[in-house]
């Protein structure tokens, strides 16, 4: 029984030490695809062409907000003129004006909308060129681990010798000028 837990001691401290020793090994780098995104010049003519969509029916929205509003002004000017059953068409009407702008909204620029599906559309071919060329950056250079700090990943502190964003950007053959 002794020998078992002499055996069981060893081993936990075997186990916590090359883990300590594994952990000390990590090269752990990051990137900002933001950054990445922005030096790449087929991202401004994407991000142009979605700016201009979404201008498009950011004007259609105004238009419905406009008729909306007309309805409204419309029906409080009148309503004391009005008999219950044309009050009651009246503000159906408006309600219905008003489902049209949300359906509206939720088809153009809901999760599951236009602008979001034609954004993934157009910006797949570059992204899974950046991805190629971080995973070609972390082989190289060995890293065991790579983040994007531009999204919901969070570093309090980050070593700029880690930063992997001109190496990427070097894999992509983007030049960048020195800063």
């Amino acid at each position: 029984m002794q020998q078992l837990h002499k055996y069981l001691i060893i081993t936990v401290l075997f186990a916590g030490l090359s883990q300590t020793l594994w952990a000390q090994e990590q090269k752990i780098g990051f990137y900002e695809s933001d950054y990445i995104l922005q030096q790449i010049p087929e991202y401004e003519g994407i991000q142009q062409q979605l700016d201009l969509l979404s201008s498009q029916w950011k004007e259609q929205v105004e238009e419905l907000e406009n008729e909306i509003q007309q309805l409204q002004e419309d029906y409080e000017a009148k309503e004391i003129l009005y008999t219950d059953e044309i009050r009651n068409q009246k503000r159906q009407e408006i309600a219905q004006k008003k489902r049209e702008k949300e359906q509206f909204l939720a088809q153009k620029f809901g999760p599951e909308g236009e602008y979001f599906s034609r954004q993934r559309e157009l910006l797949e071919p570059i992204q899974r060129q950046i991805f190629t060329a971080v995973r070609a950056v972390a082989q190289k250079q060995s890293f065991d681990f790579v983040f994007d700090r531009s999204g919901d990943i969070y570093m309090v502190y980050a070593n700029n010798e880690y930063n992997l964003n001109d190496d990427i950007l070097l894999e992509l053959g983007i030049e960048i000028e020195e800063q």
